[in-house]
This record gives structure tokens, C-alpha cells and sequence, in this order.
């Protein structure tokens, strides 16, 4: 970014403090709040007397000196709670006015401009969270992610998008950033180029996203995503928001029609001066002595004697004591940085054997199964617009499944969304949940839709199908039932559904 964009987002920042007045104030309406201040990344907590502060992480990238920060606004505003978000971001929660106008100067000063977190704009542009030491990736897509994240901020101010931009590259099979069905996706290819994808997204009528170009040079990624800006600024729904995501560009001009008009858009950028990019990537040096080191929470690294360490907090939730502490002990390694992965979780990578010791010995409350591994958004108890307490039923989930002690496997992670919007991406889950009512004999019940049969690998990518509406009070025990069923069939959910589905249906009909 330039020196005059930065100046121009810090004098945004007086704006911010203006609106932000206005509405402890109650001068301004919540909506009208909302529709302000998601451009700077925060939102009101539900009941309006609370603010959260979303970073702007690209890749979900986490360096010392950032995690440093991050530990002396814990200290400095007695942070109680800190959320991993499935878009790769760190959201401080339950902050005060005061708190919430100074930790976002706080942030700037340090590098991290929330502009763009949330509103109408291009939002954190996302990476695979192993990209640069996964084993058999094409090539490290991170700097590309880096470069990407500069131009779009470098957009906020000048171009008014209809709804927000989400754009990631990916570099694993598990495409874990969603790269093909977001509004654009750019995917890794082995000859050091990438396919792109455009026009998809969860929420409400997901779309698979449409491949609008394959085996595109790194060099002229910027034309592909000016294309896509004006591609969206010129067939974008501006009048019903219903309706203004990109997704929707697939059913207005057909999937053939929005190809054909994204290339006349890409022609232009294409021709366009200094959109072209010359990217140095990195070459990380630091090697270890113990190639041999393994553990279940470890993934080694294609950097000889390195590895990754996954930590999975419950929800998504990260205690802010550990973070600080993380700061402290990482302040010595050399070349260590931790990751936020979509799915709520955190890897710290570039580790030595020693090392990662030393990071699993500090995390011995990570989630140990997969179904422990579950994600949930941040739920109706702190958003605005959630129906439904997504942390709570997670919460009781765990609880009642943990008492069965049930084999590893037997469950798969599940997905909780508290409405439709998706932040938990349970559309794509091999068993999701999102936020409701059913209508029942006695009134209508918290309750939440079931899906079934989603996946977001590369080449498997489908949605799952939605079965019906489950009370939420008895989501535990469908999910107990079906593990003690699994069980006594001596299986695991991800073979078993396969051969049983029926029976798997059977048994959510009892529940629906």
C-alpha cells in the first residue's frame, strides 16, 4: 500500500470515533451503527452495550511481533475473550467504548488496519493456513495471498462493491480456504501457475464457483482480481442485498454468461499498466537435527527436521493467558509463526522437535478427536443477527459425547451456524447444524436444520443436503445415539455412512 492510502485510512479513523460516540450515546440506531462501523471491522455485541474489533490477518498469518501486540492489548484492556474465525481473522470481544476506540489505533500503529473487516468491502483474503511447509503443495501461495491483500485494501474508498469480496488461494486437496466456490478462489497448480474460480459461496443459495480461467501466471494474479471488482461493480445487485452477493451473477447473466463477461472485464485489466507483480517468495533456512519426532497434534514439514503443531481450542475460543504466554515463550525461536486455519484452529509453525515439545506441552487442553475439532461461529449470545447460541449447543454436544468416551472417528467434526449466514461453513460439513425454529404441538422451540453429506475437498466439493429441523435440546442426544450405533456396528462415521445411510436417516426422522 501507499504512503496516501495509509494517511487516508488514519483519517478514517476520526470518523470512526465520531460514529462510534454517536451510538453509546444511542444518538444512532443499531442498524445505522452496523452499517458504519462493519467497514472498520467491528460490530456491536447483541444488546448494543458491547463492541467487538475483528484483525485483518491475510492468510491468517500471526508473526511474533504481531502476537506481541496482541498480548500487550490483553494486558492493556483486559481481553476475556478471543475468537478464531472460519475467514482466518482474530476478533477481540466484550470490549468497552474506550476499549474498542483505542485498541483499534492500537492495531493500526502496529500494522494491522481492520478497514474492510466487515461492511460491504473486500474482507480478509485468505491462504492455505500450511502454505510454505505443507509436504507435496505446488508452491507457497502466501506471498501472492500478501500482494493480493494490499491491492484490494488499496480499493476501500474508491470503488463501492454492491456486498463484500471474499477472495483465498489455496495450495492443499483439502482446500480448506474454499477456493473453489468463494467470490474468487485462486487454486495452486503444479506448473507454478493457478486455476481461478468465480462467483461462489455459502450462505444463503450456495453456489459452487464457476472456473473462469485455468493455468494463469502468479505475475498477473492483480488483473484477475480487478477483473472480478469490475466484473461485480458492473452486474452486482445494487437494489436488493437479498441478492447482491456474487453467487447471485450466476443465476442474472447464466454460469456461460458470467464467464463470457468476466473475460471482457479481464481483457481491461489485462491491458491496464502496473497491475503486474514480481514476487520474491521467501526461503525459509531453519532446519532441525530430529527428523523422527511425531505425535498426533504434529505434521511434519517438507523443510527437513521442521514441523507444524496443531492447537484446536473448543469453539474457536482462544484463553488470552495463553496467548500472552505464547508471545513469551516464542520470543526466542527463530523463524516460528502461528496460523489461524478456517476451521478455528491454530498451527505453529517452523517448529524443531524441542520446540514442539514445548508448544504441545502448553496446550494440553486441545481438542483430542475429531469430533472435539467441531466448529462453531460465535453464536446469538454475542451477534446481532444469530438465532441461535451456536457456543452453547457445541458446548453441550461435547459434553454429552464426552461421557460416552466414544473411539476417535466415530463422530466427525460437525459444523454449527447460528443462521444462515454461514460463519460456521456448515453447508460444506460432513454433518452441520444451523440456527432455527421448529414449530411444535407446544409453541414453537429452539431448534436448528440438519446437513448431511457435505465436503470442501478439491474435486469432491458438494453441499450437504438439509434433512429437516432439530430441537436444540435434543441434539445431544441424536448425537450420542448415533455414536453408540456406529459403535456397536464397530465402524467410524466416515466409512460407516457410506454403508448405512439409510439407517442414518432412520434415525434423524426419530429426531426431526
Amino acid at each position: 500500500m501507499t504512503k496516501d492510502q495509509i494517511a487516508a485510512f488514519r483519517l478514517d479513523l476520526a470518523e470512526f470515533r465520531d460514529m462510534t460516540q454517536k451510538f453509546y450515546r444511542k444518538e444512532i440506531s443499531v442498524p445505522e451503527y452496523k452499517s458504519f462501523s462493519g467497514g472498520f471491522g467491528s460490530y456491536a455485541q447483541r444488546g448494543g452495550t458491547a463492541s467487538m474489533l475483528r484483525l485483518r490477518l491475510t492468510g491468517g498469518e500471526i508473526t511474533k511481533d504481531t502476537l506481541a501486540m496482541i498480548s500487550q492489548c490483553i494486558e492493556k484492556y483486559q481481553i476475556s475473550l478471543i475468537h478464531l474465525t472460519t475467514c482466518q481473522s482474530l476478533q477481540f470481544h466484550n470490549l468497552t467504548e474506550a476499549q474498542v476506540l483505542s485498541l483499534i489505533e492500537d492495531a493500526f500503529d502496529h500494522g494491522i488496519i481492520t478497514r474492510g473487516g466487515g461492511g460491504d468491502y473486500p474482507r480478509n483474503v485468505m491462504a492455505s493456513p500450511l502454505s510454505g511447509v505443507q509436504k507435496g503443495e505446488p508452491f507457497d501461495v502466501l506471498p501472492y495471498a500478501r500482494e493480493a491483500a494490499d491491492y484490494l485494501l488499496g480499493l476501500i474508498g474508491t470503488v463501492k462493491l454492491p456486498r463484500k469480496l471474499k477472495v483465498c488461494f489455496n495450495s492443499s486437496p483439502d482446500d480448506e480456504v474454499h477456493a473453489t466456490f468463494r467470490d474468487l478462489g485462486f487454486v495452486a497448480n503444479a506448473d507454478q501457475t493457478f486455476d481461478v474460480y468465480a462467483a461462489g459461496g455459502l450462505g444463503r443459495s450456495p453456489r459452487m464457483g464457476v472456473k473462469v480461467a485455468s493455468h494463469t501466471r502468479p505475475d498477473k494474479l492483480l488483473a484477475y482480481i480487478q477483473a472480478m471488482v469490475d466484473t461485480f461493480t458492473a452486474y452486482g445487485n445494487y437494489e436488493n442485498r437479498g441478492r447482491a452477493r456474487t453467487r447471485f451473477m450466476q443465476e442474472d447473466l447464466g454460469a456461460e454468461g458470467f464467464v463470457q463477461a468476466y473475460r471482457e472485464k479481464l481483457k481491461y485489466a489485462l491491458a491496464s499498466a502496473n497491475l503486474d507483480l514480481d514476487v520474491t517468495v521467501p526461503v525459509l533456512e531453519k532446519t532441525g537435527s530430529d527428523t523422527h519426532f511425531s505425535h498426533p497434534r504434529v505434521i511434519a514439514q517438507k523443510q527437513p527436521g521442521l514441523y507444524a503443531v496443531c492447537y484446536a481450542p473448543c469453539g474457536g475460543n482462544v484463553a488470552p493467558a495463553l496467548l500472552q504466554k505464547l508471545s513469551q515463550v516464542l520470543a526466542p525461536m527463530q523463524d516460528v509463526a502461528l496460523r489461524i486455519t478456517p476451521d478455528q484452529t491454530l498451527y505453529l509453525i517452523n517448529c524443531t522437535a524441542e520446540e514442539a515439545r514445548t508448544f504441545l506441552a502448553l496446550t494440553p487442553d486441545s481438542a483430542g478427536t475429531r469430533f472435539e475439532q467441531s466448529t462453531a461461529c460465535i453464536g446469538a449470545s454475542i451477534c446481532q443477527v444469530g438465532a441461535r447460541d451456536s457456543q452453547a449447543l457445541l458446548s453441550a454436544c461435547l459434553n454429552a459425547v464426552k461421557a460416552e468416551q466414544f473411539a476417535d472417528g466415530v463422530l466427525p467434526a460437525i459444523r454449527i451456524s447460528g443462521c444462515p449466514s454461514s460463519c460456521s461453513a456448515h453447508p460444506i460439513a460432513a454433518l452441520g447444524f444451523r440456527g432455527g425454529v421448529k414449530q411444535t404441538p407446544d409453541g414453537p422451540k429452539p431448534a436448528f436444520a440438519v446437513y448431511e453429506g457435505g465436503s470442501d475437498c478439491l474435486g469432491q466439493e458438494q453441499f450437504g443436503q438439509e434433512l429437516g429441523v432439530m430441537a436444540e435440546d435434543e441434539i445431544p442426544a441424536f448425537l450420542v445415539e448415533l455414536g453408540r450405533t456406529i459403535t456397536a456396528d464397530r465402524d467410524v462415521y466416515e466409512t460407516w455412512i457410506q454403508k448405512n445411510r439409510e439407517k442414518f436417516l432412520d434415525l434423524v426422522k426419530k429426531y426431526i
